[in-house]
């Protein structure tokens, strides 16, 4: 189950942390391997290892070094990964970082660089992915594509110290789903994963010590444990999965239902409302008996 012998893989951030374990969970079902990650040291060093051990597994992978971000390193990402394996079935982003800080200390260049890496990056890969699989399409070609988006649960719930990193998570949402809307036809799925997991975004700072691996027993936070849903929402028997956002850390997965409306008021006296007569109706709901604001949410009578 879950083979995806002779499909080729493109993993951005894959040297470590959580691309790192995608890669080689994917590879463990067969697929060629495309490793994106940048040119410093570190990740370069990082990716090679992780190349040694897909190999070690039986299995192909190849290394391009730049900026998940770029237009043009983007485009060099998806034809080296076509001029190599021939054709391109599985995209997943993943690469990010954090800047993390509180909305009146933040200045542009946090702002700016976290959205970039984390939205844009999504964006440009996502659209040579999608344009390529719907070219594929029109021209009566067969297609297997899937699509693997990575957010977080800061993009439902916000984040008091990341006014950067939970808006760009939120976008990456939004765009999934605008994207499994159109390529459903084509015999495409789009799905977004949260995970909770222990990685250089999380080793550091006030989730430390949150995310910390226990003395024994099970690592709940370990990256490992995210990888086999990317591997199954990427196999074959998962075709008919899509649109579908999912938290997933340690032995669970948490499939997030869609937001629905809660209570509706209409003006009792018809028309364009009054501020007094909103007042009326709507403290019904937002009303005495409970605490009026929690960790910045208006906390509504159970």
């Amino acid at each position: 189950m879950g083979s995806l012998e002779g499909r080729t893989a493109i993993i951005t951030g894959a040297g470590r942390g959580l691309g790192r374990e995608e890669a080689l969970q994917l590879a463990s079902q067969g697929a060629n391997i495309v490793i994106s990650d940048i040119d410093i040291p570190d990740a370069v060093t990082a990716a090679e290892e992780t190349i040694a051990d897909i190999e070690a597994l039986g299995a192909k992978a190849t290394l391009v070094l730049g900026d998940c971000a770029d237009t043009n390193d983007a485009a060099t990402l998806f034809k080296t990964a076509l001029d190599t394996f021939g054709d391109v079935n599985i995209m997943v982003n993943n690469a990010g970082f954090c800047r993390d800080q509180t909305i009146f200390g933040m200045d542009d260049e946090q702002f700016d660089s976290v959205v970039r890496v984390h939205l844009r990056g999504h964006f440009v890969n996502m659209r040579n992915a999608t344009k390529y699989w719907r070219g594929k399409a029109k021209a009566g070609e067969e297609i297997y594509g899937r699509l693997i988006s990575t957010s977080s649960e800061a993009a439902i719930f916000g984040s008091a110290g990341q006014a950067n990193y939970a808006p760009a998570k939120s976008g990456i949402v939004a765009m999934t789903m605008g994207a499994a809307q159109l390529m459903i036809k084509y015999g495409v799925t789009c799905n977004v994963i949260m995970p909770r997991a222990r990685t250089d975004m999380t080793n550091s700072g006030m989730t430390a010590q949150l995310f910390a691996a226990p003395d024994d027993g099970f690592d709940a936070f370990n990256p490992e444990n995210v990888a086999p849903l990317v591997g199954y929402l990427t196999s074959p028997e998962a075709g008919h999965i899509s649109g579908e956002v999912m938290v997933v850390w340690g032995d669970q997965v948490d499939v997030i239902l869609r937001p629905s409306f809660g209570p509706r008021y209409n003006n009792p006296k018809g028309g364009k409302w009054a501020v007094e007569d909103l007042h009326t109706s709507l403290s019904e709901y937002f009303t005495a008996d409970h605490v009026p604001v929690q960790d910045g949410f208006t906390v509504p009578p159970q």
